[in-house]
């Protein structure tokens, strides 16, 4: 390993629990567990990345095992979708939350800017990741961004690659939003665990929203799961595909996994039945 690398083998501080939707870990967490597991491996300098997920991306992972791998392997997998969060209530998690990726990044700068952590923005259009960090000090006063870039949408060369390395890792980030979009920003945060001596979060769209590059959705549509609607109104033609296929699998495969958990559940209840047929409390 090079001198000054971290060692991709140590074991991060606990994150919290993952719970299988479709055979893809999503973490059962919040906003503030989230932040707190971040702050725990700035200070031990672990590498570590956070998945942001959607339906879209679970059910990539489920069509391509690869990429599954790259989703389990996320330290924490946020239930970003709201689909996932009601995925969870139905797995056993009656309390959890959205833990938005927008959301997070405007949480984390918050806090950040009062502990000095700093960031670096990494991905985008031309000229999005410095128009976001110029947006981010302006918003919150004392966040500290210590560097930016937009790489070309071609694959880097090994050089070239290299080269970001070393240009994140002199700039003393502590954490790099990768705005790469779902699943290049999964893939390329699993490649640079390691390389990279910060943690990494995928924030995808992120970087679009926060500088008015791309609308969101309505409060309200988030809260009822229908931001996956208004984002096929404005990209029809992107968009259309990928919901049609992905959402009704999702929901028929959820569906078949909770009525395979109940239906284990009720024959392990009548396997403990007492003699008399009827189930101890």
């Amino acid at each position: 390993m090079p001198s000054g690398e971290s060692d991709p083998r140590s074991p991060p501080p606990p994150a919290p629990p993952k719970v299988s939707v479709l055979g893809i870990g999503i973490s059962a967490t919040s906003y503030a567990d989230t932040l707190d597991c971040i702050g725990r491996w700035i200070v031990a300098r672990t590498p570590a990345y956070v998945a942001i997920c959607t339906v879209h991306s679970v059910m990539e992972g489920v069509d391509h095992p690869a990429f599954g791998n790259v989703l389990n392997a996320a330290h924490i997998a946020t239930p970003d979708g709201v689909p996932l969060v009601w995925a969870l209530r139905l797995l056993g998690q009656p309390k959890q939350t959205r833990v938005y990726g927008p959301d997070l990044l405007l949480h984390f700068c918050e806090r950040a800017a009062h502990t000095g952590w700093s960031s670096y923005f990494y991905g985008g259009g031309d000229g999005v990741a410095g128009e976001l960090a110029a947006t981010l000090t302006r918003r919150f006063t004392g966040l500290r961004v210590c560097g930016w870039e937009s790489p070309p949408f071609r694959a880097l060369t090994p050089a070239e690659d290299d080269a970001v390395v070393a240009r994140i890792n002199a700039s003393g980030a502590d954490v790099v939003w990768v705005g790469l979009g779902a699943p290049k920003q999964e893939q390329w945060m699993a490649r640079h665990q390691g390389r990279v001596r910060a943690v990494m979060v995928g924030v995808g769209a992120a970087f679009d929203f926060h500088t008015g590059r791309v609308r969101q959705a309505p409060r309200w549509m988030m809260r009822l799961g229908l931001e996956w609607f208004f984002r096929l109104l404005m990209e029809p033609r992107r968009l259309w595909r990928r919901y049609a296929y992905h959402n009704p699998r999702f929901v028929a495969r959820l569906l078949a996994q909770v009525a395979g958990r109940w239906f284990l559940g009720a024959g392990a209840r009548r396997e403990t039945a007492t003699p008399g047929g009827r189930t101890p409390p």
